[in-house]
C-alpha cells in the first residue's frame, strides 16, 4: 500500500514538473551510475593507496635496489608498473619521458567521465531554471485566462510547481559537483605522488 502511494507521488511530481523534471531525473540516474562506477574503478586501481611504492622509495634511498624491486612486484597499485619500469630502466631523458607519458595514460583512464560530471553540474541548474521559466509562463497565462475571476491560489500553485524544477536541478547539480571535486582531489594527489616518485627514482640513477 505504501509503495503504491509513493509511486503515485512520484508520478504526480513528474506530471507537475513536466519534461524538464523527467529529464533531470534521468540525468541524475545516469550520473549516479557513473559515480558508483568511478568509486569501484578507484578502489580497484587502489587510488591513493601506494604503501608499497613508498616502502620501495625508502629502500631506493638506502640503495637497496633489489629489495625495492621485490617490494614493487607485490604492489597492487596502478602506479606500480610505471615505477617498476623506472627502477629497472635507465636514467636517460627518453626513459623519463616514457615513464611520464605512461603515467599520464593511466591518469587519463581514471579521469574518464569527469567531463560528463562537470557538464551535469553546470547544466542541471540551468535546466531547472529553464523549467521554472516555462512554469512561470504557464502560471501567468492561467492567471490571464482567469480574467476578472482572479484566484491567488492559481498563481501561487503555478509558482511552486515552476520553482520545483529549479530545486530538482540544484539537487542534481550539488552532489555531482561535490563528487567531482572529491575525485579530482584524489587524482591531483596521485599525480603529485607519481611525479615525486619518478623524480626520486631518476635522481638516484643519475
Amino acid at each position: 500500500m505504501n509503495m503504491t502511494f509513493e509511486l503515485a507521488q512520484i508520478v504526480e511530481i513528474f506530471a507537475l514538473g513536466g519534461p524538464v523534471v523527467s529529464l533531470l531525473v534521468a540525468v541524475s540516474v545516469v550520473t549516479l551510475a557513473l559515480i558508483l562506477y568511478k568509486l569501484w574503478q578507484f578502489r580497484a586501481a587502489r587510488v591513493g593507496r601506494h604503501t608499497r611504492i613508498s616502502e620501495a622509495l625508502e629502500l631506493i634511498n638506502d640503495q637497496n635496489w633489489d629489495e625495492a624491486r621485490t617490494v614493487l612486484t607485490g604492489s597492487r597499485s596502478y602506479l606500480a608498473p610505471v615505477v617498476q619500469q623506472a627502477v629497472q630502466g635507465t636514467g636517460s631523458d627518453a626513459a623519463k619521458a616514457l615513464a611520464e607519458a605512461q603515467s599520464e595514460v593511466l591518469f587519463s583512464r581514471l579521469e574518464g567521465g569527469f567531463r560528463m560530471m562537470d557538464t551535469v553540474a553546470q547544466l542541471a541548474p540551468l535546466l531547472g531554471l529553464f523549467g521554472t521559466v516555462l512554469g512561470m509562463i504557464e502560471a501567468f497565462q492561467a492567471l490571464q485566462g482567469a480574467g476578472s475571476q482572479v484566484d491567488p491560489s492559481i498563481l501561487a500553485g503555478g509558482i511552486w510547481v515552476a520553482l520545483m524544477t529549479t530545486a530538482v536541478g540544484l539537487a542534481v547539480a550539488m552532489p555531482t559537483s561535490m563528487a567531482l571535486a572529491w575525485f579530482e582531489a584524489r587524482m591531483d594527489r596521485d599525480r603529485t605522488f607519481a611525479q615525486d616518485a619518478l623524480a626520486a627514482v631518476y635522481a638516484y640513477k643519475s
